[in-house]
């Protein structure tokens, strides 16, 4: 509402110069003001705007993975995520909204510098308390709204409150003044605006009026615009009721969004009963100085980052900020731990979106059993537990940032500790890292012996046959993965990384030659997700399956399957799971004769291996597929055509790419350069294929 003259300005600015940034006190509007104008650009731009909260984000290290999140990316490397982002930029023409970076000013001045320079189609807003100090920026300080806008919010927020509130003769002039008392900041009018359930504007004037006399003792002109938004903000919090102050202050722990259960078990206690904390919530969100959110998850919560601070301050006040701080921290270990029981259940996909929503809250949780003396042992717990997030979910850069940071720490070998470390070795294992994998899973297998320890010892010993697998060591990965197998069994073990070990050994089995056994193995492993409601690790027993079906002479059936495998990887952002099914799928339409089509997803498939690792681990055996698919499309299509749709598939982004996919068969799939609408494929050279071994086969 308003600000029509500072939206046009920002307009121009931005086509001005690669980056404005935008300043101006908390609360007065930068990121409504933000929003507004990204949704106005977005078509100016042809990769979109994309937004960047990083108010939530504490940590300077984690500035580039915030970054990475808000532009939708995967990476499973353990490359730096700046690479990720400059790779990803460098050829997009895009707007980038960084918003509450004034906390890491040095790291995110530095970051904006070098993703400008390396990519010229980048421009930045960035909105904050103060300027990057970068060359070439253009800082744009945003003024307070002017009178009329003012009253326009004003009266839109009290009509929220007030259904029959209108701008009269009557009241006009009370409400202009109210408006200039409050020197037009929008935080502060939302906030007295929630006060018109109880009070009239003149009430509402007069002791605003009185609050700033008594804490300036001078006129309102001598009021500076921070003095003046902590006053609404301080008036406010005079006008809530003891136990609401307490709830408020309390309240300063938490990141992000939160919902009711975390807060009755964090805020409640001493002067709160937790039975109490729904009516008092309530009276917060009622003078807006709660917020409610609603999402997938359920009803949420939220402070703005000023109103926040502000209990933050009352909450040291009563020293009671490291009481709170740790309430907050086992809430949230507690939390992961039924996350990663729930992850083996039909409730896999709620964990996954759970946990990602909690992830501002989880990081805080690491972060106070860092800073706590004698406590590290917790976020190795944390950092360990939170595997299906890093794994499952596409988050293995993150994952390897915190895995890291929290064995840094010199604590004893523990179960906390040893899972991290077989944790940080499957992450090693999945990016790539074959030196890490063996320094943290060989430094488990050894202290777990040591401790006597059989859960670590049997998730080391399967780490490490995964790591014989992606490394062509197929008689050493039956070995050792047969080995955990029979250790899981001992133990009693069943999950999602058991389920996984059987599907590592199936392909160790089928790149050995026996498909049947394979298939067995596999057959085995799905039946028991159907039991249990497990979807990701399905979807790797389906590409194995898919992949045996090949071998044995039914591409129908193996684009059946892959298309159920793909489906479940691209819902839990798996882009290892997503890109392994896309190259094998590539090689299904190859078979079926449809080698155009078969280029694209091969393009496809080059553009999303980047971000997960070496392509096909470097792998001779994973690469089998590719490399009878380049035989036989190459033989149909001719060098050049090949290679066009190569450059096709490449042009795809990965939703793109995973609808194209997902197609139904040649009729229903978009037009390629090699096929238009209405012409399927002839049988081509390709025919006599269908009738071949698929996958060459033989003894690793």
């Amino acid at each position: 509402m308003g600000r029509e003259n500072e939206l046009v300005r920002l307009a121009q600015l931005l086509d001005e110069s690669r980056l404005v940034t935008m300043v101006g006190v908390g609360g007065v509007g930068k990121t409504r003001c933000a929003a507004r104008i990204a949704a106005l650009l977005e078509k100016r731009y042809c990769d979109g705007v994309r937004m960047a909260e990083l108010s939530d984000t504490h940590d300077p290290e984690l500035l580039e993975h915030a970054l990475v999140d808000a532009l939708a990316l995967t990476d499973h490397t353990s490359r730096p995520p700046r690479t990720t982002l400059v790779e990803h930029l460098a050829g997009r023409r895009l707007l980038l909204v960084i918003d509450g970076f004034e906390h890491l000013v040095d790291a995110c001045a530095g970051l904006v510098r070098e993703l400008l320079r390396r990519a010229p189609g980048l421009r930045v807003l960035a909105v904050g308390r103060l300027p990057l100090e970068l060359d070439g920026e253009r800082v744009f300080p945003l003024a307070p709204m002017t009178d009329e806008d003012a009253m326009l919010l004003f009266t839109e927020r009290a009509v929220a409150v007030q259904p029959d509130f209108r701008l009269t003769d009557d009241n006009r002039e009370t409400t202009r003044e109210l408006c200039r008392r409050l020197d037009g900041i929008p935080l502060a009018l939302e906030l007295a605006a929630g006060r018109l359930r109880a009070l009239s504007t003149v009430q509402v004037l007069q002791r605003l009026d009185d609050r700033f006399r008594l804490l300036t003792g001078s006129s309102r002109s001598a009021l500076a615009r921070h003095q003046t938004l902590r006053t609404a903000i301080g008036w406010s919090h005079e006008l809530c009721a003891p136990e609401q102050r307490l709830l408020w202050a309390r309240l300063s722990v938490f990141a992000g969004q939160f919902d009711l259960e975390a807060v009755e078990y964090v805020c409640g206690g001493a002067g709160l009963p937790a039975e109490s904390v729904l009516d008092v919530l309530s009276g917060l969100l009622a003078q807006s100085v709660v917020l409610r959110e609603d999402s997938t998850q359920g009803t949420r919560y939220r402070m703005l980052d000023t109103v926040r601070e502000y209990g933050a301050e009352w909450l040291a006040a009563t020293d009671d900020t490291d009481r709170l701080r740790r309430r907050h921290r086992d809430w949230y270990l507690g939390l992961a731990t039924w996350c990663e029981l729930d992850w083996f259940s039909p409730r896999q996909a709620e964990v996954a979106a759970r946990a990602e929503s909690e992830l501002p809250n989880l990081r805080r949780a690491m972060e106070c059993s860092l800073e706590s003396p004698g406590e590290a042992h917790l976020a190795q717990y944390l950092a360990g537990t939170l595997w299906f997030l890093w794994v499952g979910c596409g988050r293995l850069s993150e994952g390897r940032h915190w895995l890291d940071h929290v064995l840094e720490e010199d604590t004893p070998y523990d179960s906390s500790r040893l899972k991290a470390l077989w944790v940080l070795g499957h992450v090693a294992v999945l990016q790539g890292d074959p030196i890490g994998a063996v320094s943290a899973l060989q430094e488990c297998r050894d202290e777990a012996d040591r401790a006597g320890d059989p859960t670590a010892l049997a998730y080391a010993v399967h780490r490490m046959g995964c790591l014989a697998l992606v490394t062509d060591d197929m008689a050493r990965a039956e070995e050792l993965l047969g080995d955990a197998l029979r250790r899981y069994r001992e133990l009693g073990e069943l999950n999602s990384n058991v389920l996984m070990a059987q599907i590592e050994l199936a392909m160790a089995v089928g790149f050995n030659g026996d498909p049947d056994g394979a298939a067995a193995i596999c057959e085995e492993v799905k039946e028991i997700c159907e039991d249990h409601g497990e979807r990701w690790a399905l979807s790797y027993a389906l590409y194995v399956l898919a992949f045996t079906a090949l071998q044995r002479g039914r591409p129908d059936r193996a684009r059946e399957l892959l298309g159920k495998s793909l489906v479940i990887s691209h819902t839990f952002h798996d882009l290892l799971g997503s890109v392994l099914a896309l190259e094998l799928l590539a090689l299904v339409t190859a078979v079926e004769g449809d080698a155009a089509e078969a280029a694209v997803l091969q393009g496809a498939a080059d553009r999303i291996w980047p971000s997960v690792g070496l392509p096909l681990f470097g792998s001779a055996q994973y690469g089998q597929p590719r490399v009878r698919c380049e035989e036989l499309a190459r033989r149909e299509l001719g060098d050049d055509r090949y290679e066009s749709g190569l450059r096709a598939g490449g042009q795809l982004d990965t939703d793109a790419a995973m609808a194209r996919a997902l197609a139904s068969g040649p009729a229903d799939r978009p037009e390629t350069p090699e096929r238009r609408p209405g012409t399927p494929p002839g049988p081509g050279k390709n025919a006599e294929a269908r009738r071949l071994p698929y996958i060459r086969e033989g003894r690793a």
